[in-house]
């Protein structure tokens, strides 16, 4: 028998191509070879297998999932990724947490001070979320709470930071926190936390941005220094304190109050929001925003959908310099940053200064004919199609909400 090396070199060449359509099977059929011998005798390597060490010790990582068998599938629906499981029987101590909740939902300040909470309780610790009136959050478990705490009533609905703080003493009677964490914003969390401490005599850390250990680190001097002080048993912690929760899941078991809590005699009479016209709101303040761009055909249509909707109106770069909108409503690196909680993209196709200004929104919402743009890739919900003609319909929408609620009040 001759010991001449046979080679196929069209077998070699569609090894080597990945975009032959016999790619896979030649690769099975030759066993995943990696090298080989060539027709000089040089030893030949595939820098496209999987394992391949390169030059600069780079491994090569399959990202393809041929080693899960998956090329060529086209599954249904995305894999869901089951976090562990995270659980707290018998807690040594309480970290207890009372988010904003604006809109019945944890807003990703609220997620930071969570994520704050988590990391203070450690492995032997349960955090308690203390949570008033109803709530629309299905995610606590992955936000980092342990034990839920909710308390309903009517007293406590609307602006009662006096009843509120009542129903506190009580959950500080019955748990005995090791810590208290709230939000040290403007929608209550600020004023809720301070009237705590001055019902619990104690002296809370405001604006902490950082704990590590038994110290934290505060703003201080309009957000030009920074205060270290010995870590307190009253936080109010700012935005990005620490990371959110993302890799564990948790019980969330509900419970109760043992006891019921003192009705407070109210010395403050809520008399509901006040109406606040939406284009007079500045924008780094505004909760909702509707912003046009390049992709806005109508702009006098834009303008109705903002006042029907009872947003604030925004603009990228392009549409200011176009003269569609005024230079103070341009939004992005080079003009306003905003924390809205809900933002609305219209025609906006997302470079990246844009991207930049409304990296702090909770959701935002891209309408845009082109399904590959920046913005639609950032959107958490996006909508593909005309500008007008989903302007009209929302504009619609709204106008039957209104309608509907009015009869239903009459």
């Amino acid at each position: 028998m001759s010991d001449i090396i046979r080679r196929d070199p069209r077998a070699e060449w569609i090894a080597r191509n990945r975009l032959h359509p016999l790619h896979q099977a030649m690769q099975a059929a030759q066993g995943g070879e990696t090298r080989w011998m060539g027709p000089n005798g040089v030893v030949r390597k595939n820098p496209h297998a999987v394992g391949f060490i390169g030059p600069n010790g780079v491994k090569r990582i399959d990202r393809s999932g041929s080693q899960q068998g998956t090329v060529g599938k086209r599954s249904s629906a995305p894999e869901v990724v089951q976090l562990p499981l995270h659980v707290v029987e018998q807690p040594a101590f309480v970290i207890a947490v009372v988010p904003d909740m604006v809109g019945g939902r944890l807003s990703s300040h609220d997620r930071d001070l969570l994520g704050l909470a988590r990391k203070l309780a450690g492995s032997d610790g349960a955090v308690l979320a203390v949570v008033f009136g109803e709530h629309k959050e299905t995610a606590f478990d992955t936000a980092g709470v342990d034990r839920l705490l909710l308390i309903d009533g009517s007293e406590y609905e609307g602006y009662a930071p006096e009843q509120r703080v009542l129903a506190l003493r009580a959950v500080e009677g019955q748990f005995t926190p090791r810590h208290w964490l709230l939000p040290d914003s403007r929608t209550g969390g600020g004023e809720l936390g301070r009237r705590l401490a001055a019902s619990l005599g104690e002296r809370p850390a405001t604006r902490v941005w950082q704990a590590e250990g038994e110290r934290c680190t505060g703003r201080a001097g309009a957000g030009q220094q920074d205060i270290q002080r010995p870590l307190p048993r009253l936080i109010l912690a700012a935005a990005e304190c620490a990371e959110p929760v993302s890799e564990t899941r948790h019980e969330a078991r509900s419970v109760g109050l043992d006891g019921s809590v003192a009705r407070n005699l109210p010395r403050i009479e809520d008399l509901g929001p006040v109406a606040v016209d939406p284009a007079q709101i500045p924008m780094a303040e505004a909760e909702f925003i509707l912003s046009g761009g390049n992709g806005v055909k109508d702009w006098n249509l834009f303008h109705s959908a903002a006042v029907a909707l009872g947003a604030t109106e925004g603009a990228s770069r392009v549409a200011v310099d176009d003269g569609h909108m005024p230079r103070n409503r341009q939004v992005g690196a080079t003009g306003t940053w905003v924390t809205a909680r809900v933002y609305l993209a219209v025609g906006i196709s997302g470079a990246i200064q844009h991207l930049q200004g409304i990296g702090a929104c909770d959701k935002v919402v891209a309408v845009n004919m082109d399904p590959g743009c920046d913005m639609i890739k950032r959107a958490d919900l996006s909508v593909i199609g005309d500008s007008s003609a989903i302007l009209q319909a929302l504009i619609r929408l709204a106008e039957e909400y209104r309608n509907g609620a009015a009869r239903d009040a009459a």
